[in-house]
């Protein structure tokens, strides 16, 4: 007799993942950025979009989610997701693990002993940095979340200290098509009543990475060393 429910196993499997750079690692580097795409985008091609910084100085990294799909059907443009609500616990811990690695190949290639970590999360990235940031063993100094958030399972009692550890920085157009002007303002209330720290940053344009914007912030950044 076929029983009449399923039991879920789990079981934890080695995989490949892979991760794109701009830049040369070496003595030069004073900053790595850590940039993380937003749903249905693959890294090299999110990558692209911060060609600015790549100067000599900075070293930029593209982890990439680990779930990959065709965007349309069956065939055509792929894309990566950092987690769905499926086994979402496990997708947060699996990616969280591959971030942690990621960061230790990254630092054991750069001497500097006063590297400066910065990360930009935009859109669905904004979750997976913040989420890094929060249970992974990594530093950050710069937090930027573009056209993105905090994510809302997230503990500000208990990660208070953590977060107003980074000068955060929040970016959005003003016409991003899934914040409006009321939701923005709530959500900046509701960062103020948990005491995090953070400066907004907005720009004329909608969910994208906005390069006048992105030129704004870096020298903003320069500015307030």
């Amino acid at each position: 007799m076929i029983p009449a429910d399923s039991i879920k196993k789990k079981i934890t499997v080695p995989k490949t993942a892979r991760y794109f750079v701009l830049g040369e690692p070496g003595r030069k580097i004073k900053s790595v950025w850590f940039v993380f795409h937003g749903y249905a985008q693959l890294a090299d091609h999110f990558i692209k979009k911060f060609e600015l910084l790549n100067n000599g100085e900075n070293l930029i990294v593209a982890p990439e989610g680990l779930n990959r799909f065709y965007r349309k059907g069956f065939d055509g443009d792929i894309g990566a997701s950092w987690m769905t609500r499926e086994d979402r616990t496990d997708d947060i811990t699996d990616y969280v693990n591959y971030l942690d690695l990621v960061y230790k190949e990254i630092r054991s290639q750069l001497p500097n002993p006063e590297l400066k970590i910065n990360a930009i999360g935009f859109s669905q990235g904004g979750a997976t940095v913040s989420r890094w940031m929060s249970t992974g063993e990594c530093k950050i100094d710069q937090l930027i979340l573009w056209a993105s958030a905090f994510p809302t399972d997230l503990d500000f009692d208990m990660n208070r200290e953590k977060i107003n550890s980074a000068n955060t920085v929040l970016v959005i157009g003003k016409e991003d098509e899934f914040v409006n002007p009321e939701q923005l303002q709530q959500y900046t209330a509701l960062l103020n009543k948990k005491a995090i720290k953070f400066r907004l940053i907005t720009f004329e344009g909608k969910h994208v990475i906005d390069q006048a914007a992105l030129k704004q912030l870096v020298e903003e950044l320069a500015a307030r060393k």
